[in-house]
């Protein structure tokens, strides 16, 4: 592998799970604040896979490639649609299996996704896999629980139920990246909370950083990390705690048809940004927003959540 190939920030190619049972999964729940039970919603997985159809023809219009795997009826897997959890994929052909916080995630791990990926002509050299942490209770789920910057090799990481420090350095060791580790909150009922995943307050693309410094209680911390962004040429671009409420922090940079770079958000998350905040981004790349409400209300994830980059080099012949 070359430097420039191994140094992207951004890839055209994603993975995105179709949800066959999609519902509030009552195991996240206790620690996934921004999931509401909404009794009076009727139709739930109709209406999150028509906001799912949707959301993948946005994407494939401007010329993100999107695999698209159906999740599998056999397995309770409410949360399917958010595969970036338990799963990465890295430039050197190696892909990360990650310890899931809730039991009935863990099903979500399937043999076949990896197949289609390799049938959709991509090369997996090694699995990485940090899954039997699960029997000791220690937990780390992927790009949901680090935010990587790919170019300076840096993995910030918010601690949590959901993220532990040691998994987090044992992955720095293994891929190569320099741990960045705070801790970040949210209010709930008056009370600080730890926020369950780092991408929901954090986003990183190739020239900016989209952050809540509001979420960082800790003066020392929130200072570090605006040093590591700042040394690394990132423009800053702040949001607040109720921006992240709406998902503001949940997006992603791809890219489409002529190399074209977008940032990939829900609608709830646009209509949060002010004019200000637009005009930053878009100085970078082009915004683009779907209606993820249900998914959003009921998951407790957003846009981010449901893309899992392939970053895998391509089969040779």
């Amino acid at each position: 592998m070359t430097s420039s190939i191994q140094n992207r920030q951004v890839t055209n190619t994603i993975i995105m799970i179709r949800p066959i049972q999609f519902r509030m999964n009552e195991q996240t729940a206790v620690n996934n604040y921004y999931q509401k039970n909404i009794d009076n919603v009727l139709n739930v997985n109709e209406k999150a896979q028509q906001e799912f159809d949707q959301f993948v023809n946005t994407l494939k219009e401007v010329g993100i490639q999107v695999i698209v795997i159906a999740d599998d009826p056999k397995n309770d897997t409410p949360d399917s649609i958010f595969p970036n959890n338990w799963v990465s994929f890295h430039e050197n052909g190696d892909i990360g299996l990650y310890p899931m916080f809730a039991k009935n995630r863990r099903k979500e791990r399937r043999p076949e996704v990896l197949d289609k990926i390799e049938a959709s002509g991509f090369e997996i050299n090694n699995i990485v896999d940090y899954t039997t942490a699960e029997d000791e209770e220690l937990f780390l789920e992927g790009t949901g629980s680090l935010v990587l910057d790919r170019t300076n090799r840096k993995a910030y990481c918010a601690l949590s139920p959901r993220a532990h420090e040691d998994l987090l350095i044992e992955f720095c060791e293994d891929f190569e990246y320099t741990p960045v580790i705070f801790n970040a909150n949210q209010t709930v009922n008056n009370k600080r909370l730890p926020i369950y995943h780092t991408n929901v307050m954090m986003s990183i693309g190739e020239t900016f950083a989209i952050i809540c410094l509001e979420c960082i209680d800790d003066k020392k911390e929130r200072k570090n990390i605006i040093s590591h962004l700042k040394n690394d040429a990132k423009e800053i671009i702040t949001i607040t705690e109720q921006q992240v409420n709406n998902f503001a922090g949940n997006m992603l940079q791809v890219v489409g048809l002529g190399d074209k770079r977008y940032l990939v958000m829900s609608s709830a998350a646009f209509n949060s940004l002010s004019k200000e905040q637009i005009h930053k981004i878009e100085s970078h790349c082009t915004i683009l927003h779907s209606e993820l409400s249900t998914i959003e209300m009921l998951g407790g994830g957003s846009a981010r959540c449901m893309m899992a980059e392939v970053f895998l080099p391509k089969k040779l012949g």
